[in-house]
C-alpha cells in the first residue's frame, strides 16, 4: 500500500500552472450543487472564495477528511466569512465516481463543512482552473483574483500522523488576507491522486 501512495505521490504533483493564474481573475463557472442548487462563482462577488477539489475514493483526500482536518479548514474558514466549494471533477464512468446524494452524504458523514459541494462530471470547471490532483486548493480573493493555487498543507503524504507538523497553507493564505498581507506563497505544489476526468474533458 505505502508503494501505490509513493507511486501517487510521485505521478501527480504538479506546480499549478494551468489555464487559471494567479495573480489573474478566476475563471467563471456555474455548476449544481449535490442538492441540486444552481451555483454561480458571481454569486459571491466580493467575498473570498476557496475552491476544493475532492474525491472520496483518494487516500490523500481520506487524510485530510478522516483525521478532521479539512472539516475544521473549512469550519474556520466559514465562519470567517469565506465562501468554500468542494468540487468534484470525478467522470461518471470512473470507478470512484460518486452520485451528488452518494456524495452529499459521505460528505456528512466526515462532518464537512463547504458552502456547497458541486458536480462537474464535464470536468470543465477543473480544466478550467487546472485542477490536477485530489484535494487541490485555490483561493479567490475578494477582488475576483486568484490569490493562491497548490497544496492543502507542507506535508506530501498520505498519513494523518504527518498534519500536526505541517503548515497549512490555505489557513496562511486566508490569515494573510485577512490582515491585508500580500500571499506570501502564492503557488505550491498541489499532491495526491490525479483527478480522474471524462475522456475528451
Amino acid at each position: 500500500m505505502k508503494t501505490l501512495f509513493a507511486a501517487l505521490l510521485i505521478a501527480t504533483p504538479l506546480l499549478a500552472q494551468a489555464a487559471a493564474s494567479v495573480g489573474q481573475p478566476a475563471p467563471a463557472f456555474t455548476a449544481t450543487d449535490t442538492a441540486g442548487r444552481s451555483v454561480s462563482l458571481a454569486d459571491f462577488k466580493g467575498k473570498t472564495v476557496v475552491l476544493e477539489w475532492v474525491n472520496p475514493g483518494c487516500p490523500y483526500v481520506r487524510k485530510h477528511y478522516g483525521s478532521g482536518n479539512l472539516p475544521a479548514t473549512q469550519k474556520d474558514a466559514v465562519a470567517g466569512g469565506v465562501v468554500w466549494l468542494s468540487i468534484n471533477s470525478t467522470a461518471k464512468d470512473a470507478s470512484d465516481y460518486q452520485p451528488p446524494a452518494q456524495l452529499a452524504q459521505w460528505m456528512q458523514s466526515q462532518k464537512a463543512a463547504p458552502s456547497a459541494t458541486l458536480m462537474d462530471e464535464s470536468g470543465r470547471i477543473g480544466q478550467a482552473y487546472g485542477a490536477r490532483t485530489t484535494p487541490h486548493l485555490y483561493v479567490i480573493d475578494a477582488q475576483g483574483v486568484l490569490a493562491y493555487a497548490g497544496a492543502i498543507d507542507s506535508k506530501p503524504s498520505a498519513n494523518p500522523a504527518d498534519i500536526p507538523g505541517a503548515t497549512n497553507y490555505v489557513k496562511q493564505v486566508l490569515g494573510e488576507l485577512r490582515a491585508g498581507k500580500a500571499v506570501s506563497q502564492p503557488v505550491t505544489r498541489a499532491y495526491g491522486c490525479s483527478v480522474k476526468y471524462a475522456s475528451g474533458a
